[in-house]
């Protein structure tokens, strides 16, 4: 079967790699390379950021982290940290997809996949055209007149537009990166009025970040760039003096709920805000059955 995926992120080249895999004929068309992708501006921890239950999150987040586990892939490690909870708080919804979870007062400690996003997505592009998958880069202003049997639209913020939703909308996020001095394991703090988190790569640390509801630009503010680097020193002090490599803005497609379903000849996949390194591979799974059973919604 001839299939386009519009996208070039991980929910996108996820997607390409299962069903070129199924023996598919994929092809995959983007605006830009998956280093231009909000994925690649992601902090890359594995675990859904989400309080609202659905039993999809666990499920996909379960999926996704077996997959890490099985790939040989460069840029993924797996580390213990912590989340911070509201004092309070009960346990999250996603806590049994991950890996021995233990809560302790008002902080959860875990194992999971951490993804340095760039350098991993560098290998799955490389993976997906040993597939023979063809990557094209260019904009779609529409799904339709494609030369393909199912196209598959996770183009990530731009879904919305070629699905005509107007549910999606921008949420900034801007990050830093700084020299790591040798972080342990990785920690989020979520009980504040933003997020604050710190994730070790080795050879630097993502440092963030914020959520600024329809954003629409990607140059880095100065003044929040200072507020971020303050915040993750206070909860984590081994990063004083940490040098500062660069400021990063992505802009997450957030949506009340992930878009999984398929619509005549159309796959939409969009939709996962802050977690598309945590669930692209167990919503790939998902698409791959929907390509196949061609069943509509």
């Amino acid at each position: 079967m001839r299939v386009t995926i519009a996208g070039a992120g991980i929910v996108g080249l996820s997607s390409a790699y299962r069903l070129a895999e199924a023996g598919h004929d994929v092809t995959v068309v983007a605006a830009a390379p998956p280093a231009a992708s909000t994925s690649a501006v992601a902090g890359g921890v594995l675990y859904p950021p989400l309080r609202r239950l659905d039993e999809r999150i666990v499920r996909w987040t379960a999926a996704s982290l077996a997959v890490f586990h099985g790939q040989d892939a460069p840029g993924v490690r797996f580390r213990r940290g912590r989340v911070q909870l509201a004092a309070g708080e009960p346990d999250p919804p996603w806590l049994p997809a991950v890996e021995d979870a233990v809560r302790d007062g008002d902080r959860v400690e875990f194992t999971t996949a951490v993804v340095d996003t760039p350098v991993y997505l560098e290998w799955l592009l490389a993976r997906v055209g040993s597939l023979g998958v063809r990557v094209e880069y260019r904009f779609l202003k529409s799904l339709s007149g494609l030369d393909a049997d199912v196209v598959v639209n996770a183009a990530g913020l731009g879904a919305g537009a070629l699905a005509g939703d107007d549910a999606i909308v921008p949420v900034g996020g801007q990050v830093v990166h700084v020299t790591d001095p040798g972080l342990p394991e990785f920690v989020v703090d979520g009980t504040g009025p933003g997020i604050t988190y710190v994730i070790p790569h080795g050879s630097h640390v993502v440092c963030g970040g914020t959520e600024e509801p329809g954003r629409a630009d990607t140059d880095p503010n100065p003044a929040v760039t200072a507020d971020i680097l303050r915040r993750c020193r206070e909860l984590e002090p081994r990063l004083e003096g940490a040098e500062v490599l660069r400021s990063l803005v992505g802009l997450r497609p957030s949506r009340r709920e992930v878009r999984l379903e398929r619509v005549g000849d159309v796959v939409h996949c969009y939709g996962h805000g802050g977690a598309g390194i945590t669930l692209a591979w167990g919503c790939a799974a998902d698409v791959a059955e929907l390509v196949v059973r061609g069943k509509e919604g």
